[in-house]
């Protein structure tokens, strides 16, 4: 056994070889069980694991995977649909049919679990379908073949014998999918990029021949949450809280635990090594969770062998080579790919409730000391503000969001992270409350450090619409920088802000709002992510019928359709260069509705006044 010939390696002096059997049983079923040589490898490289003793085991899943043909043409899919509609979850697995649901078995029982693949697979050699038939079916969040009819059943038949005899032979605890079997194309993208991606399926032959394969695969069921980063580049550390970089070292980050570290930096634990420490973000780039997934077992049913024993680049350890889009092309022929096809877009959001929204034009006169301090009379009052130069009372024509508009700015960011929505670039109006949206959003998109906001005047409210004579007094960019906004302070707007003038006619607003949406596009030529638009609810119409082509609207349509949008509403353009002209699709997610809840007083409602 490779245990025995791993403990007969390393024994003798050095402290491998005075490590318990349990350190070995690790090493090995973390490297696949494949050679000694492996797991040697991998218990020196974890000499100053803190876990390394811990009794954690892995877990594992059985997935039905085409080769040959069929995949390239599977392969070749994911890279167009990556290409043209955007990263959606099905770009985080390579192609397969799920078999059997994650389950943890213990180190020493692995081999068992071969033993269990392997009895399965015989079992139904003779009957397994030498063709598997895949119909394609689409919806508005899922595209994918489903194998239907007595291939279909043959094939959960596999998985059950599979599930009993790994529950014999190892003791696990294995569920077989009895549902209809399916192999996920596309999974939560763009409604409109559903036609798209339809077109793109259709076009994979389906009468190619095909091996298929049963593969066994194991995860670390610690990091299933975490972010996935690779090392791009070697990194020395300079401190002792440092990690170490390979080039093709994955990282795990935990995006709730990152409070410790500085911009531009993160805390992440090396896949590698298994230890934790600080690294550049910058070093790195985002990989799959399946990436780091460790292939034990094959059983090919046109051959009935076991091909682990093949010491060739197909007995990888990761799949990641194997079955995702090959990224040694030429950058610069795919970069000019994706600059001819690639399709720009523009989302325009509304911010979030606003204070004064709630608690009328007194709102701030609610909120303030007799020596001009803030306090928080109500739950729906931020928990604070930040700091003017001017004191609080520059508050009272700009502005914060609620403690609701926060909410709401935090669920919207939420849901554009769970569309698979790519932003690139990010424009508010210097409103407060705008960019208080603008920072929750990216927040929530895990991007606050990666991208910074560019305050953009031209994409202000209204002027007539405002209160007083005067333009609001708004915050500066240094001001907004000092309250922990990350500003973009390079950044040249169309429209400055000190050319904004109070009561402007429609006209002059209509004018300001298209020279500035204008620069915006030509400001991003090479994104091909979606630019975020943060404004107010005029600019949903504003900022999009120029790049529609459509004129104004008249004055007081223009002012009933405004009154109707919501907090967070939007509006999504995307261009069409084919035939020329940019189109409103349906934006990535859904409104967000709620009702109103009136003020409470418990001392009014004991005493029944």
């Amino acid at each position: 056994m490779i245990l025995t010939k791993l403990v007969q390696t390393t024994c003798g002096p050095g402290q491998l070889g005075m490590l318990p059997n349990t350190n070995w049983l690790k090493a090995l079923a973390a490297t696949g069980r494949k050679t000694a040589e492996e797991a040697l490898v991998w218990l020196h490289d974890h000499g100053n694991d803190p876990s390394l003793d811990d009794p954690i085991p892995q877990e594992y899943a059985l997935f039905l995977c085409p080769t040959g043909p069929l995949l390239e043409k599977l392969q070749e899919f994911w890279r167009e649909s990556k290409r043209q509609c955007a990263k959606n979850r099905a770009h985080e697995v390579f192609p397969h049919v799920t078999l059997c649901d994650f389950f943890t078995c213990e180190d020493q029982r692995v081999e068992c679990l071969y033993e269990a693949l392997k009895r399965a697979g015989d079992r139904l050699l003779g009957s397994f379908p030498t063709a598997v038939p895949l119909a394609l079916h689409s919806s508005i969040s899922y595209l994918g073949f489903f194998v239907n009819g007595s291939p279909a059943d043959i094939i959960r038949e596999f998985a059950m014998t599979f599930a009993t005899e790994a529950s014999l032979l190892a003791d696990c605890s294995v569920k077989p999918c009895t549902k209809q079997l399916h192999l996920t194309l596309a999974h939560k993208f763009y409604p409109h990029h559903q036609r798209t991606l339809e077109q793109l399926a259709r076009a994979i032959p389906l009468g190619h021949s095909c091996q298929w394969t049963a593969a066994l695969y194991s995860r670390d069921m610690r990091f299933v949450h975490y972010q996935t980063l690779r090392a791009l580049f070697q990194y020395k550390p300079q401190n002792v809280d440092e990690l170490t970089l390979s080039p093709g070292d994955y990282i795990f980050v935990d995006p709730t635990q990152q409070d410790e570290a500085s911009e531009g930096w993160v805390i992440g634990i090396s896949q590698r090594t298994g230890c934790r420490g600080f690294l550049p973000e910058n070093y790195t780039d985002r990989a799959s969770e399946s990436d780091t997934w460790v292939k034990h077992r094959m059983y090919t049913f046109s051959l009935a062998t076991d091909l682990n024993s093949r010491k060739d680049s197909e007995a990888s350890s990761r799949c990641s080579g194997e079955f995702l889009p090959q990224t040694a092309r030429s950058l610069s022929s795919l970069q000019a790919l994706q600059a001819t096809v690639a399709r720009k877009s523009v989302l325009v959001v509304r911010h979030g409730e606003r204070v004064d929204q709630i608690f009328g034009k007194s709102w701030l006169q609610q909120c303030s000391t007799p020596d001009g301090k803030y306090y928080r009379p109500d739950l729906n009052f931020p928990c604070s503000l930040p700091r003017r130069s001017h004191g609080i009372k520059d508050f009272e024509n700009d502005p914060p969001l609620s403690s609701c508009g926060i909410f709401q700015s935090r669920i919207a960011g939420d849901a554009l992270l769970d569309s698979g929505i790519r932003i690139s670039s990010v424009f508010a109006s210097p409103a407060l409350r705008c960019v208080q949206t603008a920072k929750l959003i990216l927040e929530e998109l895990k991007l606050e450090k990666k991208i910074k906001i560019r305050v953009e005047p031209g994409i202000f409210e209204w002027t007539k619409w405002e209160a007083g004579k005067t333009t609001p007094t708004l915050m500066s960019l240094e001001e907004l920088k000092e309250a922990n906004f990350n500003i973009d302070t390079d950044y040249r707007p169309a429209f400055p802000l000190s050319a904004l003038m109070p009561a402007e006619s429609y006209q002059e607003y209509v004018d300001r709002c298209t020279a500035s949406v204008v620069q915006i596009v030509n400001t991003c030529p090479q994104d091909t992510g979606v630019i975020l638009i943060v404004s107010h609810g005029s600019a949903l119409d504003s900022c999009t019928r120029p790049l529609l082509g459509l004129p104004p609207r008249e004055c007081g349509d223009f002012a009933q359709l405004v009154r109707k949008i919501p907090s967070l509403g939007m509006c999504f353009c995307e261009e069409n260069k084919e035939e020329g002209k940019w189109e409103l699709v349906n934006p990535p997610v859904k409104t967000l509705t709620h009702g109103a809840n009136a003020a409470f007083n418990w001392r009014n409602w004991m005493s029944g006044n």
